[in-house]
């Protein structure tokens, strides 16, 4: 008999879900799923386990839930258990958990503990081997993080304070009342939004967060109450609605959302509808050498998902345009990470198509730091706050890319603006919402502040 733990990791999103089980009674559960979910479908028929049980730690806002997902994908048979504490609601069938709630998986017990604070339902699992008292783990959802904890503004400022002060109660009086040696395994890394200045480890002890988190030493209420509010990121755009989405249960798909090839005729007249979006997912100095009027550049890397989630409305189909055919299933999965599930299409061919029938491309200019430097072009800084604020470039302008769109009516059309951000990627997503926008006098900055730095440049802080 053996007992199995495995935390797998859905890069971009930054997002943590675990099945665990044992071998002994054959019998497993998942918790936090995304919704692609056949990972957790294939591992546990590779190690002889059924899933019997999906659990939540608590509504998520950052991601699309794959709880339903899975549940369907596997005939309807595992028990869907969510948090009721905290008048906690949902408009899909579920079992309700409660404080103090176990569940047996062979020499597995998980036992649930309600922590608020993150959001009220929220609850985390305590880990034991059948015949121990203690615990050797905990599964800390969004409630706790490596070097940090989970945010507690993202159900508006009215709930804050309330949730700011049930989150410093969860971190002194369960956290840190845990034996040292408890393992702390987090539903998020570095990366996510959805608690301030995450560590890059994948998970933690109750010892080395004791030692080193600053936000479990902080003992006075008051005081860990201005430091998260000091230190709280920006709320992406897509976080409140998925939030609602999740309570309401998200879509089952049955698989990954079709996304159907276009010829560059059926493209064209796709894309003329006004309710359509287009997303262009290569590399920013191939988009910026052609591309086809009106697309917004979001390349095919993981932080898609997240870029997607803060710049795309998921109520507008999205029509997909990439270098090869292949791109695009990836495209769609990372998308449908964070809630879209409406596609128009792709353009068959790729760019390629669109090109050799003759259809008009725009450009975006791709400027070097070395033509950046010393030139009459406004370096216009897309990073976040700590980015800018940590050093930036001589006579730049600052707008953060996830409230850009909100604030270019403080940009001077006439300008002629190169966008850069750390290593291109968000200056390019920037530039084409500008294009879009009707800027034309925009150009891009590959490498961007990175290849600055590396050059030995001058840096304003």
């Amino acid at each position: 008999m053996t007992m199995r733990f495995e935390q797998i990791l859905a890069e971009g999103i930054a997002q943590c879900s675990y099945l665990l089980g044992d071998t002994g009674s054959g019998t497993a559960a998942v918790v936090d799923p995304r919704p692609d979910c056949d990972i957790y479908i294939e591992r546990a028929k590779a190690l002889g386990l059924t899933i019997t049980h999906v659990f939540e730690t608590h509504i998520h806002a950052d991601f699309l839930s794959g709880a339903r997902e899975l549940v369907d994908r596997l005939d309807g048979t595992p028990k869907l258990c969510v948090s009721v504490e905290g008048g906690a609601e949902y408009d899909f069938a579920h079992e309700g958990i409660r404080d103090g709630d176990k569940f047996t998986f062979g020499q597995l017990t998980l036992e649930t503990r309600h922590t608020p604070g993150h959001t009220p339902e929220h609850v985390s699992f305590l880990l034991y081997e059948k015949e121990n008292d203690d615990p050797w783990g905990v599964l800390s959802g969004d409630s706790f993080f490596v070097d940090s904890v989970g945010r507690p503004d993202l159900l508006g400022d009215d709930k804050t304070e309330e949730l700011t002060e049930a989150l410093f109660r969860t971190t002194q009086e369960f956290y840190m009342q845990l034996p040292e040696g408890v393992l702390v395994y987090p539903c998020h890394g570095a990366g996510s939004a959805c608690g301030p200045n995450i560590g890059d480890r994948m998970s933690t002890s109750i010892a080395y967060e004791k030692a080193h988190n600053k936000y479990v030493q902080i003992t006075d209420l008051e005081a860990f109450k201005e430091e998260m509010t000091k230190d709280a990121p920006p709320v992406p755009t897509h976080y409140p609605r998925l939030k609602k989405v999740n309570a309401a249960g998200p879509e089952v798909m049955h698989g990954l959302p079709r996304c159907i090839g276009k010829t560059p005729e059926e493209f064209e007249a796709l894309i003329a509808k006004d309710d359509v979006q287009l997303v262009d997912i290569r590399d920013m100095l191939a988009f910026g050498g052609g591309f086809i009027e009106g697309s917004i550049n979001i390349g095919l890397q993981p932080i898609l998902s997240v870029w997607a989630g803060w710049t795309l409305d998921p109520d507008k189909p999205i029509a997909l345009v990439s270098e090869k055919a292949a791109d695009i299933d990836e495209a769609v999965l990372r998308l449908w990470r964070v809630g879209f599930t409406k596609f128009a299409g792709h353009l068959n061919g790729g760019i390629a198509a669109w090109r050799t029938s003759g259809r008009p491309l725009a450009h975006i200019p791709q400027v070097p730091v070395q033509e950046l430097k010393g030139s009459d072009l406004t370096p216009l800084d897309v990073r976040k706050d700590e980015e800018w604020d940590g050093g930036h470039i001589p006579g730049a302008i600052h707008h953060f890319l996830g409230t850009l769109e909100d604030e270019m009516d403080q940009l001077d059309r006439s300008t002629d603006y190169a966008v850069y951000c750390q290593g291109g990627y968000r200056a390019s997503v920037a530039a084409s919402l500008l294009h879009r926008a009707g800027f034309k006098n925009v150009s891009a900055v590959p490498g961007s502040f990175g290849a600055w730095s590396a050059q030995d440049y001058p840096v304003e802080t």
